[in-house]
């Protein structure tokens, strides 16, 4: 078993995306899905990295086609115990081998990129996801933040003595992972570097979670009004370049021409 299926079998996935800052992720993503679904129920998705299902039984749901790849295999067995009509396998992301090429119109890659580290199997992972997916359509990828680990982690949990001497950090306060932090974390000019490396065109980048994950315990004391009213505001301001690069979570939105 590797260090990333035992962090999932005890990490709950299955609730990350119900917590108040992690809805604020889930509605903004959905949001675009939405745009791009056009509300034509017969789009096909491709879900890579699926977790427990949260998005896939969502538009399964909803009426879509939906397929779903997700390496861990507990996370996988949550994923079929709810008994959607999502297709569901266990696979990886470097290797879509058992689909063909244009198969569908919307591909989400919306956790691989977290456990990557390699520039080339990053690229390996955009590039599988192009090749299934049809001319025209989309692939929405997300990303982990640099500045968000930076913050949270360095300073906020008062790490950064210590990540700098472990060498964790470089000199110009990049993050430096590899597998045993199980997460990697990027900055908008990698992500620009694997874009360009694979030749898709970017439709936009947003935050997909804006300042929400350093407002945990004030968006939980929030009343219901109030946590609407900051959706609002989120979803009003995340496209803003000034606000992408501390946002926990980006979502860059690009199509196959």
């Amino acid at each position: 078993m590797t260090n990333l299926e035992k962090y999932y079998n005890k990490f709950c996935e299955d609730k990350r995306l119900t917590r108040r800052h992690g809805q604020v992720e889930y509605i903004t993503s959905m949001k675009y899905i939405h745009e791009y679904l056009d509300d034509k129920k017969e789009k096909k998705v491709l879900d890579i990295g699926a977790g427990t299902g949260r998005y896939s039984v969502s538009l399964a749901n909803e009426g879509y086609d939906v397929t779903a790849i997700e390496l861990v295999n507990y996370n996988l067995g949550i994923l079929k115990s709810k008994k959607s009509n999502v297709k569901a396998f266990q696979g990886n992301a470097l290797n879509l081998s058992r689909f063909d090429e244009n198969s569908f119109d919307i591909t989400l890659v919306f956790g691989p990129m977290y456990h990557i580290f390699k520039f080339d199997d990053k690229v390996q992972v955009l590039n599988e996801a192009k090749r299934v997916t049809k001319k025209g359509g989309y692939i929405l990828v997300a990303y982990c933040m640099n500045e968000y680990s930076i913050i949270t982690y360095a300073f906020k949990k008062n790490y950064a003595v210590q990540c700098l001497k472990d060498g964790k950090i470089d000199n110009d306060f990049h993050c430096v992972c590899d597998e045993k932090d199980l997460y990697d974390y990027v900055r908008l000019e990698d992500i620009d570097k694997i874009n360009k490396a694979v030749q898709l065109q970017r439709i936009k980048i947003v935050s997909a979670d804006g300042p929400a994950d350093y407002m945990r315990t004030t968006l939980n004391n929030m009343d219901e009004e109030t946590f609407k009213i900051f959706i609002n505001y989120h979803l009003a301001t995340c496209e803003r370049p000034e606000l992408l690069g501390a946002s926990a979570h980006t979502l860059d939105i690009l199509q196959k021409l």
